[in-house]
């Protein structure tokens, strides 16, 4: 399958469930693939991913309900829960600092460097997921969750986390997306 086409089933799957057409095995593979394979500004290898499945899956999602304290509605937390899988999407602080020490006159840019790896590597996973015939969203909980994922876990405080990407078995497929008028966000220059 090309990249276009990998892109364009790429979608996100909010009617998901815990039957996998995949190995947990296969998933493990192919995201260490994909993390070892985006690229990361001065080779930085700062993104950090955790894998989550079974009871501590569901553990995951009840402590999010948990910790918005009912203010997310029990049926949103339910859907992502019914998946399969999380992957908790991470950058390394302390990578971060090393490098902004290193090469002082960049200082600023790592921390968007390594949030813009981190966004392509989120890209690579959801797409590379749909190959696999399973489907995903990407969810943004923190910071407010931050702490109780952390402990949960075992995370190190350095890690950074910048998103959560509940999967599974594809019940039903989204609605058609409709078609944008793509000249308003792309300029081309002669």
């Amino acid at each position: 399958m090309s990249i276009i086409e990998s892109l364009k089933q790429r979608r996100s799957y909010y009617e998901i469930n815990k039957d996998i057409p995949i190995s947990q095995e296969e998933i493990e593979r192919k995201i260490k693939e994909l993390t070892e394979l985006v690229p990361d500004a001065f080779n930085m290898k700062s993104a950090r991913l955790v894998l989550i499945f079974g009871d501590k899956h569901d553990l995951l999602w009840n402590e999010i309900y948990n910790v918005f304290e009912g203010k997310v509605p029990q049926e949103k937390i339910d859907s992502f829960k019914a998946g399969a899988g999380t992957i908790l999407f991470l950058y390394d602080e302390e990578t971060v600092k090393s490098l902004q020490e290193q090469f002082k006159q960049y200082a600023d840019n790592f921390p968007v460097w390594a949030n813009q790896a981190n966004g392509m590597l989120q890209l690579s996973v959801w797409a590379a997921l749909r190959e696999l015939g399973v489907g995903a969203s990407l969810q943004h909980y923190n910071p407010v969750i931050d702490d109780k994922v952390k402990q949960l876990f075992d995370i190190p405080k350095s890690y950074k986390l910048i998103a959560q990407m509940p999967f599974g078995g594809i019940i039903k497929e989204p609605e058609k997306k409709e078609k944008e008028d793509i000249d308003k966000r792309v300029t081309v220059i002669k």
